[in-house]
């Protein structure tokens, strides 16, 4: 067997403690209660019942027991403690793209450590899986500090087999596999082609039949990581515009104005029906940036969960 290259090896080890510290520190700081308020509490079960006092719901009144003393007993919930964390990460090529210091799947993979970190911290299980065009890695949840520094490896430096997207297939192993309910973490930048010449179904009308189930079966959660090159571009002229993941190349005038409006105006129309149409299905939808941190974004989102909650 070839030995590891000790140079990569140093890499990987001197990013997994950088993300590692980072997390550990946002974990603490800024996420500390957000997480367990967003989350917890979603089931509940049974623990014991005791005597009716004033203020107590008439609703929780175990008549049988009630009948049985004599005196007014009410049930009482204990919130279930341990959940199930599964974060879904898209590595297809077009993840490799970064305008600036990190690319997409950096990012992914800070987004991924952060709530690794949490889950573990709050006694939680969390797994992971990886997915381009086919599955790649899927780590069952488990919990231990050990098992997050591997989940973040693998995000990181996990040599992905197949190129393109096939946000479905994620999907499809999450609906098969995933027995217990699940909080899932979907992470993609969610560009979906519209058809195929394989399919009889659009791609697009598939993804979004997935993404329902998936839905009804655990609690989802979309982050949807983008580049602000990727939505609006400088006016530099020609340039040569490669697809990482079908090796197209593509020659387009970023000095037209109407070019770039068309662009642009494309790109926002795409990202408003995305929202919309999860939003019309439940799914909640957290936007972030490879160029801005996202930890006081990520607390407000998980401020808002909970009041959703409560509702």
């Amino acid at each position: 067997m070839k030995e590891p290259d000790q140079e990569f090896t140093r890499e990987i080890l001197r990013k997994v403690s950088q993300i590692e510290i980072k997390s550990n520190h946002l974990v603490s700081e800024v996420l500390a209660g957000s997480y367990q308020s967003a989350f917890k509490g979603q089931g509940i079960d049974f623990e014991e019942v005791r005597e009716y006092q004033p203020g107590d719901e008439v609703r929780s009144i175990d008549w049988n027991v009630t009948a049985k003393m004599g005196l007014p007993f009410v049930k009482q919930y204990r919130e279930e403690r341990e959940l199930t964390i599964l974060l879904a990460i898209d590595i297809s090529d077009s993840s490799i793209f970064g305008s600036e210091k990190r690319t997409k799947r950096e990012r992914m993979a800070e987004l991924g450590a952060l709530l690794a970190f949490s889950a573990i911290r709050n006694g939680d299980k969390v797994g992971l899986l990886l997915f381009a065009e086919q599955v790649e890695v899927f780590l069952p949840p488990a919990k231990g500090q050990k098992h997050v520094l591997r989940i973040l490896r693998e995000i990181l430096f996990f040599k992905n087999k197949t190129k393109k997207t096939n946000l479905n297939e994620g999907l499809r192993f999450i609906n098969q596999v995933m027995r217990r309910r699940a909080i899932v973490f979907f992470l993609s930048d969610f560009i979906i082609p519209k058809s195929s010449a394989n399919l009889d179904e659009n791609i697009e009308d598939l993804f979004y039949k997935e993404i329902s189930a998936t839905k009804k079966r655990h609690d989802l959660i979309c982050a949807q990581i983008h580049d602000p090159k990727e939505i609006s571009f400088p006016e530099i002229g020609l340039v040569n515009l490669e697809d990482a993941e079908s090796g197209e190349i593509i020659t387009v005038d970023f000095s037209d104005p109407s070019f770039r409006k068309e662009y642009e105006d494309s790109i926002n129309t795409h990202q408003t029906e995305f929202s919309t149409k999860l939003k019309r299905r439940g799914i909640d939808l957290f936007d972030f940036s490879t160029t801005s941190d996202f930890d006081k974004t990520l607390k407000e989102f998980f401020h808002l969960r909970k009041i959703q909650r409560n509702r």
